[in-house]
């Protein structure tokens, strides 16, 4: 599977932008879609994950409620819509796969492919 993130850019507090991934990949609908992101100077921390079917979703507490992941099979392509965006919330985001569901999704180490990253950057 092979990853590519697109759509950050600059946007003020209290804006929006919608993150897109697109695999490549036949095995594409059978993987966990999870999305990460990491600010200077910290780690790479969770922001949200969705199963293959779509049904289920899981988000880190300081996004739920903002941020919406989805996804589209039929297109390969997972989505972050993130609104009410925060200076808190700059960071470079990455799109990653894993191949199966577990308590351990919201894990760096779950997660097989990565894709390159896309910057997101929220002004005050």
């Amino acid at each position: 599977v092979q990853l590519q993130a697109y759509g950050g850019g600059l946007v003020q507090a209290g804006g929006y932008l919608r993150l897109s991934c697109a695999a490549s990949g036949r095995m594409f609908v059978s993987y966990v879609m999870g999305w990460f992101r990491q600010a200077p100077g910290k780690e790479r921390e969770f922001v949200a994950a969705i199963r293959w079917s779509g049904t289920t979703t899981y988000y880190a507490d300081s996004v739920k409620g903002r941020f919406t992941i989805s996804r589209d099979n039929t297109k390969n392509t997972v989505y972050l819509q993130m609104n009410s965006l925060k200076p808190e919330d700059t960071a470079i985001y990455y799109c990653a796969a894993a191949p199966r569901w577990t308590r351990y999704s919201d894990a760096v180490s779950a997660y097989d492919y990565w894709g390159q990253g896309t910057q997101v950057t929220v002004s005050s």
